[in-house]
């Protein structure tokens, strides 16, 4: 099985490639989706513990745990040593199911795939890319996000220059989706053609 890693920087539509590859057949692992599962469920009492106040209900609350963390290295860290243990157990445990299930390829969709290392668990990359202004114009437009909240999150990633470089591909999201699709369905052929 071939474990091709998708990622890309905010706003570039990882979640859009993650959704045309599932429409494929192909199995995909989502970070962002696990931690979110987790926020709700495992993680809210530690979250808590290490920072109180970020949780309603035993669920984490994403703004005010942001506002704890964010511009804030050390915190940071904290919440990612407890997160990112969890998200790497469910991938394992992703993986083993699509092996298992006789998958030839299987996606991994991590946003910080560079930050965490990830890099070195995948066979093949996948960037998704668009034009730093397309690219802000979708982020800008989502609710809650300002100028300085994309600043921030831009400082934590990867530049999107240095992920095109490392990539075994990069897929363009600043076209039509039709041409979008035929570029993932050229992939998953590519890869699962033996």
């Amino acid at each position: 099985m071939i474990v091709l890693g998708l990622t890309g920087s905010i706003g570039m539509g990882k979640s859009t490639a993650a959704q045309m590859f599932m429409d494929a057949g192909v199995p995909v692992y989502s970070a962002d989706e696990t931690v979110h599962r987790l926020y709700s469920g495992a993680a809210a009492p530690l979250i808590e513990a290490a920072f109180p106040g970020t949780t309603e209900n035993g669920v984490v609350d994403r703004a005010r745990l942001s506002a704890a963390v964010i511009g804030n290295p050390k915190a940071l860290r904290k919440l990612e040593s407890i997160v990112h243990p969890m998200v790497r157990s469910e991938e394992n445990a992703f993986r083993d199911s699509a092996q298992s299930q006789g998958a030839k390829l299987a996606v991994i969709d991590i946003p910080l795939l560079f930050e965490t290392g990830g890099d070195k668990r995948v066979d093949k990359i996948l960037v998704v890319s668009a034009p730093a202004e397309v690219q802000k114009r979708r982020v800008l437009a989502r609710v809650d996000m300002t100028p300085q909240k994309l600043e921030a999150i831009l400082e934590r990633q990867t530049p999107d220059v240095e992920k095109r470089a490392r990539a075994d591909f990069v897929v363009n999201t600043d076209q039509t989706f039709d041409a979008t699709r035929a570029e993932i369905n050229e992939i998953i052929r590519i890869l699962t053609d033996s």
